[in-house]
């Protein structure tokens, strides 16, 4: 017999109740950390499970600014927000929600689309965890842009309050709604036109068309190289290196990578499986991608379908535990690579049709790939392009999609009721910003310290 039938009511309650023992102000604490925590030290740490050759680089890339140091230091955070109180209020996550992890794409209806983009580190956790990511990012950037003290709340503040209003809107959706909503550039007045204002429709749209310019095609061109024996992957190290160039021997090879494929295609739905058979491997590199993915093993897959005239490229990447897992000392039943499909899913309005993943059991050890198309129509938002207000916007659209995300897993009444109808919330995020954004500086000072003190080399 059927449980209980649900009410919205009901789950909202549920959710105002979680106060009493989840004051909404605590939203806004950062917890100090143990005397004996050193940050620099947890990246070194984390560093011993990746290529050790491309750590200079991975270093050189956060030291760059603060924005890219907080992009490369999901694991700091999680820890500290595990030291917290934390709600019940649990959903699957995207454990790393930085702004800069909101990317433009293409649907598998080739329509550009705007939502999260990678889910490395996506697991079941505390839905203000993600929240808390994005608003800190935002006062950060804000910070590194040059705006006032007053202009960083200011941004935080509106991607909060959109996160609030956007979940109670989801709350009242029906599921089949909510699971169909999707950020669809080419309808985004239709989509949004609740949410913005007229103005505030049309910078989104400047901003969507400056990040819409990059073209695919231009991507492979720079990436492949056509010679008498056949077409190949340029060879441009250490940020691409073809397999036969890799001299350490933890590297997969085409061997290996022909066995990735072979059982990453079995966990596709029958009619992917049969397209992609349509495809042929010809070549693979190494590939360094990101800021915090620097040093994790990455492979680019050059493939071709009709002729040589038709190219395809895919990704291998490696999956490990997620930093959320890692923070809150839990054990996972789920492989990472499929953790990162299974996330990605169930998040993302509509996921790329070669997401798939793949286990390799070696003698000495166990290593979880996931597989997704390198490049599909991707292009992300260039922030130096962005004043107060069109960061204010920005941070507003992203809430909107990391709502809609959480939304998709079934608890967005209980979330919207949780969180309310004042701005209670709203400005206890805003301060755990403002908090965050001074401890990711002094980490970030930490970190080129430890350049001078000789305890991380640098990439030149």
């Amino acid at each position: 017999m059927p449980g209980p039938i649900p009410t919205l009511e009901g789950s909202r309650a549920k959710g105002r109740a979680l106060r009493e023992q989840n004051p909404r102000t605590s939203l806004g604490a950062l917890v100090a950390r143990p005397a004996s925590y050193d940050p620099v030290g947890r990246l070194i740490w984390q560093g011993e499970s990746r290529v050790g050759d491309l750590l200079p680089l991975r270093y050189k890339r956060m030291l760059a600014n603060p924005i890219a140091f907080n992009r490369g230091t999901a694991l700091l955070m999680a820890e500290d927000l595990a030291r917290g109180s934390n709600t019940p209020l649990e959903v699957q996550i995207c454990g790393d929600a930085h702004l800069a992890n909101f990317n433009l794409f293409s649907s598998p209806e080739r329509h550009q689309v705007f939502d999260v983009n990678d889910f490395d580190e996506t697991d079941v956790g505390p839905f203000e965890w993600d929240v808390k990511r994005l608003v800190a990012s935002l006062a950060i950037a804000s910070s590194h842009l040059g705006h006032s003290a007053e202009q960083q709340e200011t941004i935080a503040l509106a991607a909060a309050r959109e996160y609030r209003l956007s979940m109670r809107r989801f709350a009242e959706d029906t599921r089949l709604s909510i699971w169909y909503a999707s950020l669809d550039v080419g309808s985004i007045i239709s989509t949004l036109g609740g949410f913005f204002t007229e103005s505030e429709m049309r910078r989104v749209g400047q901003m969507v068309g400056r990040a819409s310019e990059a073209d695919t095609a231009k991507a492979f061109e720079k990436l492949v190289v056509y010679s008498e024996s056949g077409l190949h992957i340029v060879s441009d190290p250490p940020l691409l290196v073809p397999l036969s160039e890799l001299t350490d021997v933890d590297h997969l090879t085409a061997t290996d990578v022909e066995a990735v494929l072979a059982g990453y295609a079995t966990t596709l739905s029958s009619d992917r499986r049969a397209l992609l058979a349509q495809f042929t491997a010809v070549d693979a590199a190494r590939k360094v991608v990101g800021v915090g993915s620097v040093g994790t093993d990455c492979y680019a897959v050059l493939l071709v379908g009709r002729d040589l005239d038709d190219p395809f490229f895919l990704q291998i990447k490696q999956a490990t535990t997620s930093v959320v897992a890692t923070a809150l000392g839990r054990e996972s039943s789920t492989p990472p690579g499929e953790r990162v499909v299974q996330g990605q899913r169930l998040m993302q309005a509509t996921s790329d049709v070669f997401l798939g993943w793949d286990t390799r059991e070696g003698a000495t050890s166990v290593r979880h790939f996931y597989v997704r198309q390198l490049y599909d129509n991707k292009s992300s938002i260039a922030m130096e392009h962005l004043d107060e207000s069109l960061l204010v916007t920005y941070g507003r659209v992203c809430a909107w999609v990391l709502a809609r995300a959480h939304a998709r897993s079934g608890r967005g009444a209980e979330i919207a009721g949780y969180l309310g109808k004042s701005d209670v919330a709203d400005t206890a995020f805003a301060s755990f910003a403002s908090a965050y954004r001074d401890r990711t500086l002094e980490d970030h000072r930490a970190l080129q310290s430890a350049v001078s003190e000789g305890r991380i080399t640098v990439a030149k």
